[in-house]
């Protein structure tokens, strides 16, 4: 850079930035910043021309104030002037100027293009670099389309100077990051990979990074770096640190080159030159080797570049995963790190071993460090070293270690920290799942999983227990045994209510043969949880009642009692209203043949991938899991523990052979109705629209008082229906209000005239209502067809709750 001569100190510009600095308070900085501003706005509108460095003192005076977080909005014509200056302070703190402050869609961008492009021709490498900064900074797509074929002619020009070079190979990697389809480098390639071959070391780490991010997007056409790359690492490796002074650091020599070096090398596999393969593997080993030898220097800058270059050696180690003897040499080398006084080395060490346990060639050696990482999980200060220690552990675990790493993961649940409590539930969960070899072994580190992180456990956790007790019959009478004792404890979470009901109302009467376990003993167990949970866990509960008295007849006047107490059947909320209430009927009016039939054991789950692991699967960082993972638990688990991502609701467990073509079966009129998205044969289904997205229509024809049925089981649907008219009932409830809406559609081609409606309640449920209002909410009309929706809005006593289902005359 060219020297800076005395008078180019602008000493205006040290005064101002004086008077601010000695400003005493923020109204006392503006005022001087506006008196500021207007002075240059007036000198920038003066007749009398500026000269540069004028010009230059007021642009620098302006970045300044732009720089202490006040607009400017004046002063951009000016700079862009500064850049035809032949003084290069003047043409530096133009391109400042628009480097900071222009828009890349400013009007200004042709302007400044024309000047960048004067001076990129100039061949005054000062000039050249000064233009190819401000192209990097700006990375506009103007610039883009202007220079993209310009900048790698200069790049890899002969007469190029080399501080040019380093500038063009970065300006041309923002420009591609920015636009890569407009930079091609085509006939240029070969030439910009042999810029790893050139004398300036500078030149050739510049170079690597343009190289490195066009190998990642077009691999194939870079290919040829791979025997370039491995030629300078090996010259950089074997070198001593006083052969590249310039570019040593702390004794290590250009630690930086080497590291990109490595890293290009990781875009690519194996070479398949067996010299150059061979090279490079003579390379790693001696990096390696190093990385044993004394340290040089005591200063923490010399082993960081030294534990730099040793993990991006790993790193392609582990990318190849072809060499069985530097993998293990890596793994012990990792090995010594992972009680290193440095966290990070700590950290690094454990993240990398993470990686190498999933090869074939390294799992047993990273196996033999086990009780340092379980040390590690336990006394850890740092919350993300530990995490790592977790996930390392799931890493190495297999067949031969599982209950170990299973057992130790648990004990540390207990205290661990509440950011990866959930990824470690999930990882537990699979790693039970996966190596059970004794399922009596899963069932039990399932619960007490729940036990302990019972608010960390997600339902497809719980779920994935479900289909595997449901699917192996060995382990049915065992689970429901172990269920039972764990809901004996005074403190039980929900989930462990929710499996437990589950469990007992598909498989209770495995133990009923024993007095402690005896129907009742499960029932009253299960219902003095009842009120302490939420109302998807209540459902549950529900349907496992109604499970009952298909396996234990003898507890069914106990479980109808529940059924019909006003808690339930007058439930404020609708879903627990509408299940007392069907299984309160479908328990009296069902012969014992038809209840067999409709509460049938559930039939085993279909195999398919555990939906644990696809939760897994989609978290992110280091800790997720890897497609190897995912494919051996698919081979090892997903023969033996089949399941799917099918949700074990016990409302669709209730009803598991409602398809069986019974003509008992259907009890609630449930099969009457037209299947969803089945449109009406008749012209009649303009006027189902009306409601058709909350439900299926009824088919077109009449209903009779049997009808009615339809609507214990939906909120919707045609009401009546003939040659003239067609009434259609939608309504919805909320705790213990109503609203009920009737659609009256005409089905001639004439207008009805003097059209009226009337509502009549019976005594008994006027007595229940308080308020009925009636209203012509919407009037449809049509040549073939008119709509007329009628509301009628009902709201229940607070005091006085009644059955959310209710029939009107109309």
């Amino acid at each position: 850079m060219p020297a800076v001569s005395k008078g180019d100190g602008m000493r205006g510009l040290a005064v101002f930035i004086s008077d601010i600095r000695n400003c005493k308070s923020k109204e006392a900085e503006i005022k001087r910043i506006n008196k500021e501003l207007a002075n240059i706005r007036s000198k920038f509108k003066g007749d009398k021309a500026l000269d540069g460095y004028s010009k230059k003192k007021y642009v620098c005076k302006l970045l300044f104030i732009f720089l202490l977080g006040h607009d400017i909005d004046f002063g951009h014509m000016e700079a862009v002037n500064l850049l035809s200056s032949n003084k290069y302070t003047e043409k530096q703190i133009g391109y400042l100027f628009i480097s900071v402050l222009v828009n890349s869609n400013s009007e200004l961008i042709r302007l400044i293009n024309n000047a960048i492009k004067n001076d990129l021709s100039s061949r005054n490498p000062t000039f050249m670099c000064l233009a190819l900064h401000c192209i990097a900074n700006v990375g506009s797509r103007e610039m883009a389309e202007a220079f993209a074929s310009e900048i790698p002619r200069i790049l890899v020009a002969g007469d190029t100077m080399d501080s040019v070079k380093q500038s063009a190979a970065l300006c041309l990697l923002r420009l591609y990051k920015t636009s890569p389809d407009l930079v091609l480098m085509g006939e240029w390639t070969s030439r910009v990979v042999h810029l790893l071959n050139d004398q300036h070391m500078g030149v050739v780490t510049a170079a690597i990074s343009l190289i490195t991010c066009l190998s990642q997007k077009n691999p194939d056409e870079f290919k040829t770096c791979v025997s370039l790359a491995v030629s300078r690492l090996s010259r950089i490796v074997s070198s001593a640190s006083t052969d590249l002074q310039d570019y040593t650091y702390y004794f290590v020599p250009a630690p930086w080159l080497s590291c990109k070096l490595l890293r290009l090398l990781q875009c690519y596999p194996p070479p398949e030159d067996g010299a150059v393969k061979g090279r490079l593997v003579e390379c790693l080993e001696t990096i390696l080797n190093k990385a044993q030898e004394p340290p040089k220097s005591k200063k923490v800058q010399h082993s960081n570049a030294k534990n730099a270059i040793l993990f991006e050696a790993i790193s392609l180690i582990i990318h190849y995963d072809s060499e069985p003897n530097l993998l293990v040499r890596a793994c012990n080398q990792l090995g010594q790190f992972l009680q290193h006084r440095e966290t990070n080395l700590r950290y690094l060490a454990l993240e990398s071993m993470c990686t190498l346990a999933s090869s074939e060639f390294s799992h047993e050696a990273v196996k033999t460090h086990i009780e340092t990482v379980i040390n590690a999980l336990k006394t850890e200060r740092d919350v993300s070293v530990r995490q790592r220690a977790a996930d390392l552990l799931y890493a190495m675990c297999d067949r031969s270690n599982a209950k170990q790493i299973v057992a130790e993961m648990l004990s540390y649940l207990e205290t661990a920290d509440y950011s990866i409590r959930e990824e470690m539930v999930l990882k537990v969960a699979i790693l039970a799942e996966k190596y059970a070899v004794d399922y009596s072994w899963y069932v039990d580190t399932i619960l007490n999983l729940i036990r302990i992180a019972g608010d960390y456990v997600s339902e497809e956790v719980w779920y994935r227990v479900i289909q595997i007790v449901i699917n192996r019959d060995d382990v049915q009478g065992y689970a429901a045994k172990t269920v039972f004792e764990a809901l004996q404890a005074p403190a039980c979470h929900e989930n462990m209510v929710k499996v437990g009901g589950y469990i007992l109302g598909e498989f209770g009467n495995l133990i009923a043969g024993d007095p402690r376990s005896s129907p009742l003993v499960q029932f009253n167990l299960l219902h003095s949880k009842f009120h302490l949970c939420s109302v998807p866990t209540r459902a549950l509960l529900l349907s496992a009642y109604i499970k009952f008295i298909n396996l234990f007849p003898e507890t069914k006047v106990t479980i109808q009692e529940v059924l019909r107490c006003d808690s339930q059947i007058r439930n404020s909320d609708v879903e627990l209203q509408q299940r007392a209430v069907e299984y309160l009927k479908l328990s009296s009016i069902a012969s014992t043949d038809v209840l067999a039939t409709v509460l049938e054991e559930m039939p085993p789950f279909p195999e398919r991938e555990s939906s644990i692991l696809a939760k897994l699967k989609k978290k992110k960082g280091p800790g997720a899991v890897s497609v190897t993972d995912l494919e051996d638990s698919k081979r090892e688990g997903g023969e033996v523990n089949g399941g799917s991502d099918r949700t074990p609701d016990t409302a669709a467990m209730a009803a598991s052979n409602a398809s069986t073509p019974s003509p008992s079966a259907d009890l609630l009129g449930i099969r009457s109705a037209a299947p969803i998205g089945a449109a009406p044969a008749s012209s009649g289904s303009l006027l189902v629209d009306v409601f058709s997205e909350a439900g299926p229509a009824a088919p077109a024809s009449a209903v009779n008082d049997d009808g009615f049925l339809r609507f214990v089981c939906k909120n919707n649907g045609v009401l009546f229906e003939n040659q003239l008219l067609q009434i259609g009932i939608k309504s919805e409830y909320r705790q213990n209000l109503g609203r009920m809406y009737l659609f009256y559609g005409n089905k001639t081609s004439v207008q009805f005239a003097s059209f009226t409606t009337t509502v009549t309640c019976p005594g008994e449920l006027q007595s229940h209502i308080f308020y009925v209002g009636t209203a012509y909410s919407a009037i449809l009309l049509c040549s073939m067809v008119q709509t007329v929706l009628f509301t009628l809005s009902v709201c229940w006593r607070e005091d006085l709750q009644t059955y959310s289902t209710v029939y009107y005359s109309t």
